[in-house]
This record gives C-alpha cells, structure tokens and sequence, in this order.
C-alpha cells in the first residue's frame, strides 16, 4: 500500500503502456484508425465499462481505469502536445499559399456550420455564450481520423484531399480565437455583455498572440541554431519541451489556455529550419501521448445514456452528420469540386472532432455549458468519430456513383470503345493528356484516356474521345481497358498521390508494363520512379533545359553545340534519377 502511495499512477501507467505495445501494431496490422482504437478502449475499460464491474470481480479493477482523473495530467500532456503538433503543421507561407481554399472555403465552412448549429442550440432553451461554443466547435471535424482516412486512400494530393486539408486547417485557426473566448467568459463569471466581452476576448488574444510569437520568433530561432552547432541531439529535445510548455505556461499566466500556448509553440518552430528535426525529436512521444488523450476521453463517454435517451442521441448524431455533410457539400460545389467528390467530402467531414472533447471539457469546468448539455454533445461527438470510418466509406461509394451517372463510363460501351489492343492508355485527361492524345490519333495509334472530371468527359465524349470516368489505380477500370493488352500506360495527372498510387496498381496487374510519367519537378519525379514509373519527365527539367539552349545559342554557342549539350545534361539527369529509382 505504501509504495502504491508513493506512486499513486503506477498501474495506470503501466496498464496504459501495455495497451499501447499491443494496440498501436494491431491497429496498424488491421488498418483501423488510432483514434477510434485508443477511444473504443477508453470506454470499454473506464469507469462506466468494464471497470463499473469490480466491484463484483475484484481482478477487473488491474485491468480498468475506475477513475479517469488518475491520469488526468498525463492525459492533458496529451493535449498540449496534440496541440502543438498541430501548430507545427502550420506555416505562414503554407497559410498564404492556400489561402483561397482556407480562409475562403475553409471560413465559410465553419462560419455557416457553426451558424446552423448554435442556432439550434439556442432554439433547444441554451444561453448565448452556450450556443456559440456549442456551435463553433462542433462545425470542426476531426483532423486525425480524417487527415489518416485520406491517407489510407491515397486522396491527399487529389482536389477533394487539397479541399479537406484546407477546411481542418482553418478549422485549427479558428480554435484560436475560441480557446481565448472561452477562457476571457469564464474568468467574467457573467460580468458585462456577451459583445462586449467578446470584443475583450479578441483583444486580449490578438495582443498575446501576436506578443508571445514575435517574440519566440526572435528567441527561439537562435536558441535551436546554437543547439545545432554544438551538436547535442539530447539538449536539442530538452529544448524543444520546453519551448512547448514553457509557451504554454506564458498564455496560462496570461488568463489563456496551455492549449492555445502550445499551439503557439508549433507555429513559431514551424517557422523555423529546424522544424522536421523537431517533428522526428517528438515522433516517439506524439503517438503515446495523443493516445492517452483518446483513451482519457472514451473513459469519459457514458454510454449508459444511450439507453436513457435511445431516441434523442441517434437523432443528434444523424443531425449532426446530416447538417455539416450538406453545407460542406454546397461549399465543394461552388468551390469547383464534381457533384460525387462533393457528397464524398461532405460525408468524410460530416463527424464531431477532437477539438470538441478539449473546449467542451473546458466549458464545463468554467461552468459555461451546463453538465447535462456537455456531457449529452461528448457522446454526440464520440458515436459520430467511432461511425466516421463507415459513414466515409459510404461517401466514397456515393461519390463514385453519383460521378457514373453523371458521366457514365465509356469503358462499359464496348461499341463506343471498339476493340481494345495494341493501345496507349492516357490517365489524365487535361491539357498534357489531350496533347498526348491528339499526337497519338494523328500517328495513327489508338488510345484511350481516364478522366475524373464529370464536366471534362461530357465535353470530350461529344468531340469522339475515346474517353471514360474513374480511376486508374482501379484494378476493375483497368482491367475493362485491357490493360494487359496495351503497348504503355502514360500518366499525366497533376497530383503527385494519385499518381504515384496510379502506378502502383498497374505494376501489380502487369509488372512488365511501360509506364510513362509527367512529373511537376524532380523531387515528384523521384518519386514517381520510386513507384515503379518507367519513364519520368519532369516539367521543370524540360522547360529548364529548353531555356538553356536559347540562352547558349543567345551567347553565340552554335546551334548544333547547344543542344548536344542540352541532350548530355537531360541524359545525366534521367540516369540519375533512374540510378537513384532502382537503388
């Protein structure tokens, strides 16, 4: 008793540490997503699962956590540290150059759905400071289960992934402003009016925020270059906690969240070079500690109340998918996206997220929401994360065939198609795809281009390209091509991912096939040959070289000498790059 007193976390910790050792492999081996795992545990072992149990089989209570605040700390370790790998994500220049997609898609995402939201929370008898928390932070979605989703699928690097990474990154901005609001309205204690308080709160947190990063930005930077000189990889990650909690701490003095101040954190290390140093340095750490966080929030989901509101929670979840899945929709639709990869991203977004654990645990504690709302939304947002695998799945299929019967495949005519062999397949059908295309007919060689732009098809499909909807890493599309018949494979699609995925499921269906590659640069190009692609052209390298010539020819290099040495440098790269490929 006396050495459990002494170190009252022990078994908890090492109960923890144990799951994790078998949880974090199994999940990877059975391609389920962490989040879901590590929550699912959660409640299944805390105090409203099996450990409400020990009481009548003592033995559960070594294999349970009856009490969540006994790893409450380390479980809010694990926010900090969600929260500033989240910051390092972040970048000024990554913010700038999508802007567009962010601020614009991404604002008008969350500010309709935190509108549709807090006003049905308002409608359902909550206070003015209740209904926006409630509905600004259940218009965001779960960045890990989503940002792993596109991952799986390969769909970062496609329109929808760019749309959906844009949306969770103005989602993570706006925690911002709202973790600062939060904390200004619990420190009021209900003093003053809602406007004048949320003026107070932007104020106060634009005064810090900016105060805290100018500042580190002049600190920091410095700090981690002497560190890197003197070449001393264990003060390289003393450092970087405390850069972390040390940040973290300021905004707490402040009257603000650690949250927010570690969130702060990542975004002045993400300004730095030695930002991917700090992201291998904490890599360890990340994985056990987000996990802990998930783990922590399922022991605080009673799913007992399902069976005291059996009607009202299912219809929450529902409502809660239904509303954003629309509006995010809508957004996709105006923002360019097909009518399928539209209703896919709506579905894929359409969850609660992980935010909403964090600011509705901290309203609680201010006494901002009341316990029976919090704790009702906790489960609302917990059932729609545990279903937000299937329900995406179900979006995708949805996508998929919403875009056939806009565009039906043409690989299903066999009369439009003719006989198929001895053909070119062209995967990507924009203005290189159609180039390729136009050079083919004109040789005399038949082809056929894949194409998942509904619009595009529609267009083409009445000039006589032999042209069809899919995807050309879809052993089905590819095998209605006949792939195994076709003379090479040229792929053109400007997304590194698709193409890269591309590749891999041609080699597997013709391991000898000719695949020929465009690629933006040699960094994709590299890639690319990673892949398995035979031939890569980067478009960089083409338009570089081709630059050279008529400056050396400019300088008075005869014609003849210029592009003997235009043809040696292009050779050199290519070798190079096919060197490094088959390495």
């Amino acid at each position: 008793m006396d050495s459990h007193d002494s170190f009252p976390f022990l078994k908890e910790i090492i109960l923890f540490l144990a799951l994790s050792g078998v949880l974090m492999p199994l999940l990877s081996r059975l391609r389920i997503n962490p989040v879901l795992g590590f929550l699912s545990v959660g409640v299944l072992l805390g105090p409203y699962g099996l450990a409400s149990l020990a009481q009548a089989w003592p033995p559960l209570s070594w294999f349970t956590f009856a009490r969540p605040d006994q790893v409450e700390f380390l479980a809010e370790l694990g926010v900090i540290f969600l929260m500033f790998m989240i910051g390092l994500e972040m970048s000024v220049e990554r913010l700038w150059s999508m802007r567009r997609l962010v601020f614009g898609l991404g604002g008008l995402q969350v500010a309709l759905s935190a509108a549709a939201v807090g006003g049905l929370a308002l409608w359902f008898g909550n206070g003015i400071e209740a209904a926006v928390i409630l509905g600004v932070v259940l218009a965001f979605s779960s960045t890990a289960i989503v940002m792993q989703l596109l991952i799986q699928r390969h769909e970062l690097g496609t329109p929808l992934g760019q749309a959906s990474f844009a949306i969770l990154l103005f989602q993570d901005l706006a925690v911002v402003p709202l973790l600062v609001l939060i904390s200004i309205l619990g420190a009021s204690s209900g003093e003053g009016s809602f406007a004048s308080l949320l003026g107070l709160a932007m104020l106060k947190g634009v005064l810090t925020v900016v105060g805290i990063y100018l500042v580190g930005r002049r600190v920091v930077r410095p700090l981690f270059h002497q560190i890197a000189v003197d070449k001393q990889p264990d003060t390289f990650t003393a450092l970087t906690l405390l850069t972390t909690l040390g940040v973290a701490a300021l905004t707490w003095v402040a009257g603000l969240s650690m949250a927010l101040g570690a969130l702060l954190a990542g975004l002045i290390i993400a300004e730095t070079e030695f930002r991917h140093e700090v992201e291998i340095t904490i890599e360890p750490f990340k994985g056990l500690l987000m996990g802990l966080f998930f783990m922590s929030v399922g022991m605080g989901i009673d799913l007992r109340a399902l069976l005291a509101e059996p009607l009202w929670i299912p219809l929450s979840v529902v409502g809660l998918l239904a509303m954003k899945a629309l509006i995010v929709f809508v957004l996709l639709r105006v923002f360019g996206l097909s009518w399928g990869r539209s209703a896919e991203g709506g579905l894929l977004l359409g969850q609660g997220g992980e935010f909403a654990f964090i600011v509705i645990g901290m309203a609680l504690a201010l006494g901002l929401l009341e316990r029976q709302v919090g704790q009702f939304m906790l489960i609302v947002v917990g059932v729609s994360m545990l279903a937000a695998p299937v329900v995406a799945r179900l979006g995708q299929s949805l996508g998929d065939h919403i875009d056939r019967r806009i565009a039906p495949p043409a690989a299903e005519d066999d009369a439009e198609l003719g006989e198929l062999g001895g053909h070119v397949i062209i995967a990507g059908y924009g203005r290189v795809g159609q180039l390729v295309g136009q050079m083919l007919e004109e040789q005399g060689v038949s082809y056929v281009a894949i194409e998942n732009n509904a619009q595009l098809i529609a267009h083409q499909r009445k000039a006589g390209v032999p042209l069809v909807f899919g995807d050309a890493s879809r052993p089905e599309l590819l095998r209605k091509l006949r792939l195994d018949q076709a003379r090479a494979v040229v792929l053109t699609m400007d997304h590194t991912a698709a193409a890269i995925h591309a590749v891999h499921g041609i080699r597997r269906m013709v391991p000898m096939m000719r695949i020929i590659a465009r690629a933006r640069d040699e960094k994709h190009a590299l890639l690319l040959r990673e892949a398995g692609a035979s031939v890569v052209v980067p478009e960089t390298l083409e338009s570089s070289l081709k630059l050279t010539g008529w400056v050396l020819e400019t300088l008075g290099i005869p014609p003849d000498a210029a592009l003997r040495l235009v043809e040696q440098e292009r050779e050199r790269r290519i070798i190079a790059l096919r060197d490094t490929g088959n390495a």
